[in-house]
This record gives C-alpha cells, sequence and structure tokens, in this order.
C-alpha cells in the first residue's frame, strides 16, 4: 500500500521530486516520483564519500586517528568537520577538535587521503567500495569530482544505502553505530541554512538532529535522527526510533521553499510510520 504522505511531493514548487522510504529490516515502505531519475546530490554526496572511508579503514587502509589535513588533524576530525578547514577554501581557520567548521575542502582532502593510501582514484574506490556492492549502479562520483558534492544518485540506488546504513552489510555495525554517535561533543557551529547552532553535532560523516533548532527535519524527529541534506534541494534521513529512513531528491536548489516543505513533509512520514 503506498504512503499518503509521500504525495506530498507534488506540492513542491520544483520541477522534479521522487521520494522513498525504507524501514530498518530494507524493505521499502513507499515510493513517489520518478525513482530512476537521475539527481544531483550536492552534499548528501558526503555521506555516501564517509562510508567509504569507513571501509577504507575497516579493510586497513586508514586509521581513524591516523594524521590528515592541517598539523594535527586525522581522518577523524576531517570526517566530523573539526579538522580547521575553511567552508570551501583550503584554508585553516581554527585549532582542529575546537570547532565545528562544515567544510567541504576538508571531504575533498580526505578523498585524496584515501586515494594515496589505497592507490585508487577516490572516485574509483567508491565505485568498489560502496556502490557495486549495495547494486548502486546509477549512481557515480565524477573522475576529477569532489567526494564533498559532486555525487549523481536515483531514489531507488540511495534506498539500498539506507538500507545498508540501518542494518550494515559493508560494515561492522559497530562502526556504523560510532558514525552516528557524536564526535567531539559540545562543538558550536554553524550548520548551512540554518545558521548557528549550539552545539552543532556531527558523527563520522553524519549530521545529527540532537536538540537543533531550526532544523531541516521535522518537528517529531528524533533526537537521534541521523543524514544530511544537500544545497541541491536533497536529503536522506535515518530516524532510528522511528525505524526508519527517508530519500528525497529535487532538482531545485536548496532555500525558503525547502526549509518551509521539509520539516512538514517529515512529520507525516513520521506520523504515517
Amino acid at each position: 500500500m503506498p504512503m499518503q504522505s509521500l504525495a506530498l511531493i507534488e506540492n513542491w514548487p520544483v520541477p522534479t521530486a521522487a521520494a522513498a522510504v525504507v524501514r530498518a529490516d530494507g524493505s521499502v515502505a513507499g515510493t513517489r516520483g520518478p525513482t530512476g531519475h537521475r539527481f544531483a546530490l550536492a552534499s548528501v554526496t558526503k555521506l555516501l564519500a564517509a562510508y567509504a572511508v569507513l571501509v577504507a579503514y575497516e579493510e586497513g587502509a586508514v586509521e581513524l586517528d591516523e594524521p590528515a589535513g592541517p598539523p594535527g588533524s586525522t581522518v577523524r576530525h576531517l570526517l566530523a568537520h573539526t579538522g580547521g578547514y575553511a567552508f570551501d577554501e583550503h584554508q585553516v581557520s581554527a585549532e582542529p577538535g575546537t570547532r565545528r567548521l562544515y567544510s567541504n575542502a576538508g571531504f575533498e582532502v580526505l578523498g585524496d587521503h584515501i586515494a594515496k593510501a589505497t592507490d585508487i582514484p577516490f572516485a574509483d574506490y567508491l565505485r568498489q567500495a560502496v556502490l557495486e556492492p549495495l547494486g548502486m549502479a546509477s549512481t557515480f562520483l565524477a573522475d576529477a569530482g569532489s567526494p564533498a558534492k559532486d555525487g549523481v544518485s536515483t531514489v531507488d540506488d540511495l534506498a539500498r544505502f539506507a538500507a545498508e546504513v540501518q542494518q550494515p552489510r559493508l560494515l561492522d555495525a559497530r562502526t556504523v553505530a560510532e558514525a552516528m554517535s557524536v564526535a567531539y561533543p559540545g562543538l558550536k557551529g554553524v550548520l548551512p541554512g540554518y545558521g548557528h547552532q549550539n552545539p552543532n553535532d556531527w558523527g563520522l560523516g553524519f549530521e545529527i538532529r540532537d536538540g537543533k533548532s531550526p532544523h531541516w527535519t521535522g518537528s517529531s524527529s528524533s533526537p537521534r535522527t541521523f543524514g544530511h541534506f544537500g544545497q541541491a534541494g536533497t536529503f536522506l534521513w535515518v530516524d532510528p526510533d522511528a525505524g526508519a529512513a527517508c530519500v528525497a531528491l529535487t532538482d531545485r536548489a536548496f532555500g525558503p521553499w525547502a526549509i518551509e516543505a521539509w520539516p512538514a513533509f517529515t512529520d507525516a512520514v513520521l506520523a504515517e510510520l
């Protein structure tokens, strides 16, 4: 039976939208829109990139606490946006571990670090480590693309990823539990699009909702909810308390329309679950 709440995407002021809800057991609770349509992911790419980094860690190619990035920074710092890099520039703005500076540059350095450690270009490593094993055949990162923001995918493929994160097969469940737990608690920072947050909690690649307000998830989303949204008008959240995940992809840039539409949509999905 289709989920009625997903029909709300048809009211969004966007040219194209698709969505899916995936239960914790991996079953798809409902879909809406062209789920095989390829969309630019923007920062939702970071979830896939972080997962590839964690595979590299479990394979022994890197350690989470080995140096990466500016002096004093580690792989863990870069995953948690505490390496000290500015948003989009490869310049250091803070001592590692002192502030939550959301950084595309940090993820680009991370991609280079994994490429050097594995002797495989990051786009290829992501494909071999995550995309191919999960059957995400329509997802890719362009060869020279940024691991922070240049992924392309479909709702169908991200539903597979949402199932994996809830019941991991590629990673040890303890690694995923660590990734969705707060790294470096208590740090302030800016959540792009939503302003200063204190604290601005983040795991290893996954943003953690906790008590953030305002936020792109719903008022009924549990504090344990984690995921990411992208400036391309995209998001993926997992709410462990609800036992479900939701993916929504559009082709209109994030803006006031999303700030208004997304929380009500998420609340409707959670209510129907």
